[in-house]
């Protein structure tokens, strides 16, 4: 049974410039946690001293995404455009050299307008990174990965191991429903990874061995639009 605790807690303020390059030619998210093969198919900062509330399951938690520090948040257009394909070409110019282009929260967003996000996370996270992928040969997003997003234990990109867990988007196939279908667990060496889809999208929701399958399953459980989580 879950219960809820709300201990005063002063979030990390971040120093250090924001990376706006992946890190590696196939960028900083390309394998971690990924099965071989194709994507899952399930149906086919300011110190602040406001609460943190933290969900326990068993002897750990979960913390709501308004408690961690969305890196690239800071980057992107001084006017948005509410056109998704407009937003997506922007992105692309960003471009510099790899296929995933460092993107704020408002940006993924307009690209995607039914992309869902998780409520809560690992309480142990303290930074998102995200990021728009593409096919380079045409400067679209890559159906089969179209957005990733990397939850960080530490300063991003600084320590090899330092995320509890990654989150790919993609194009859910032809014929799919919009309902949010069964959520299937993949075993991967490193961990486990849950794959389902919903609203047009297809989700693989991979977490670090460390990260209880109790935990990883209640993170998947409560996904909500990425629009709503802009003001947190």
């Amino acid at each position: 049974m879950l219960k809820v605790r709300t201990p005063v807690i002063v979030s990390l303020a971040v120093a250090g410039a924001l990376i706006l390059s992946a890190c590696g030619e196939s960028g900083p998210l390309e394998g971690v946690g990924q099965r071989s093969g194709a994507w899952v198919t399930a149906a086919t900062l300011p110190t602040t001293t406001s609460p943190e509330v933290v969900v326990e399951i068993g002897d750990e938690g979960l913390v709501g995404v308004g408690d961690i520090l969305w890196v690239n948040d800071d980057i992107g257009p001084d006017e948005v455009s509410d056109d998704p394909q407009a937003m997506i070409a922007t992105v692309w110019r960003r471009q510099l050299g790899s296929r995933f282009v460092q993107a704020s929260r408002v940006e993924i967003a307009t690209a995607l307008p039914t992309i869902r996000f998780p409520e809560a996370v690992p309480e142990d996270v303290r930074w998102v990174t995200s990021q728009l992928v593409f096919d380079p040969a045409t400067g679209l997003l890559d159906p089969d990965t179209s957005a990733a997003f990397g939850l960080w234990i530490v300063e991003p990109y600084t320590v090899e191991g330092g995320r509890l867990g990654v989150l790919r988007v993609g194009m859910a196939p032809d014929g799919v429903g919009g309902a949010k279908s069964d959520v299937v667990p993949i075993i991967v060496p490193d961990g486990l990874s849950l794959g389902w889809t919903e609203a047009g999208l297809r989700y693989e929701l991979f977490c670090q061995a460390s990260v209880t399958d109790a935990v990883c399953n209640a993170i998947s459980d409560g996904f909500v639009p990425l629009s709503d989580l802009l003001g947190s």
